[in-house]
């Protein structure tokens, strides 16, 4: 629920960063054990995103509707960064944007280390949920 990001408008470019320590879990122990046993947050502070919409046509916006769009970029996760491509949908309704998208991750690619013990307990791929709020900047 903590993330920052921005949409160039007039490149497709996009940026998200999101803080490690923000995200809460239902039991006070697994938070304690996502931060300090999985993403080591306090050397690995952040996760982020830099990448692009593939169709600077669509990149605008002009007109109000539903966008599919593609998204090609790097997500840098525990000091890994890797190239994603996912898709996702922008939707326009006067100078307000709404994004959304989902893809999986798996935290091995990303060098997170799941102690045996725990191994089965914890999943093998993560679900990750965009869902984002934008509101246009006028030009000056």
């Amino acid at each position: 629920d903590q993330v920052a990001s921005v949409i160039d408008l007039s490149t497709g470019e996009m940026v998200f960063q999101a803080l490690i320590k923000s995200f809460n879990f239902e039991r006070a122990l697994m938070q304690e054990h996502f931060n300090e046993n999985y993403m080591e947050s306090d050397k690995y502070p952040r996760a982020t995103f830099k990448g692009k919409i593939t169709d600077p046509a669509i990149a605008t916006f002009k007109n109000d509707g539903r966008y599919d769009v593609r998204v090609e970029g790097e997500l840098n996760i525990h000091n890994v960064a890797k190239q994603l491509t996912t898709t996702g949908t922008i939707e326009k309704n006067g100078n307000n944007l709404s994004a959304t998208s989902k893809f999986i991750i798996s935290p091995e690619d990303y060098n997170i280390e799941i102690p045996a013990v725990v191994r089965d307990n914890i999943a093998k791929t993560i679900e990750v949920t965009i869902d984002m709020k934008y509101t246009i900047a006028e030009n000056k």
